[in-house]
């Protein structure tokens, strides 16, 4: 039964990556994610094979801490690529639970950064008080989650060239709320609860590499 503190978790797993698996995954991602002629700025797109291996992985070993604050995750969904570009970013938003009915559930995503800006691109939570965060509807036992479970809005991600694309909704870009701002180094996943306001900061120099995908109550690597 999932309970909503997992859906609002924060977490963080220091040397999910070792020093050898970023270099390798910055090589993977210079040979492999290889941009269409003429395309510069940001792009969102799935990562390649030899990335997602390597990943689930990392994944395996750290299964056991995440599950410390979220012990309903098994698996993940595949992992995406994520470059935000100097003057670009990713804007507040929350991920929510798209259909809580339907295996497997969303509780939360994870992120893991390969190469950090110069300045900028920082991730960061948010936390607010406002009842724009929630969509009026409540889950339950029925749903696999704990009975009066509430449900937030949500924003859901897309494959796009470029993550500033996905423009916030004024709901969640204008609800007064408080940023929390992470300092993760490269190679350190944060893990994030599916319904926590979140974002990257805008990137005054340099460009941000990073890894994420969803944490799923089910294992859909088999």
């Amino acid at each position: 039964m999932i309970h909503i503190s997992e859906t609002f978790a924060l977490h963080s797993v220091e040397e999910f990556l070792t020093d050898e698996e970023i270099s390798q995954l910055n090589k993977i991602v210079d040979n492999d994610a290889v941009r269409p002629p003429g395309e510069t700025g940001s792009r969102y797109e799935h990562a390649p094979d030899a990335a997602q291996a390597m990943l689930q992985q990392a994944f395996a070993r750290a299964l056991p801490s995440l599950r410390d604050v979220m012990p309903n995750v098994a698996g993940t969904g595949q992992w995406a690529y994520a470059e935000v570009a100097e003057g670009d970013c990713i804007p507040v938003h929350v991920d929510g639970i798209p259909d809580p009915s339907a295996r497997p559930r969303r509780i939360g995503r994870i992120g893991i950064v390969i190469r950090a800006a110069d300045a900028g691109g920082q991730f960061y939570v948010a936390t607010t008080s406002s009842p724009a965060l929630w969509s009026g509807a409540e889950l339950g036992e029925a749903d696999g989650f704990a009975a009066g479970t509430r449900q937030t809005r949500s924003m859901p991600h897309e494959m796009s060239p470029s993550p500033s694309v996905h423009a916030a909704p004024n709901w969640a870009q204008d609800m007064p709320q408080t940023r929390w701002t992470t300092d993760a180094p490269a190679g350190t996943a944060v893990a994030y609860g599916a319904q926590l306001l979140h974002g990257v900061a805008p990137v005054t120099r340099g460009v941000v590499r990073k890894f994420v995908t969803d944490l799923l109550d089910m294992d859909t690597s088999l």
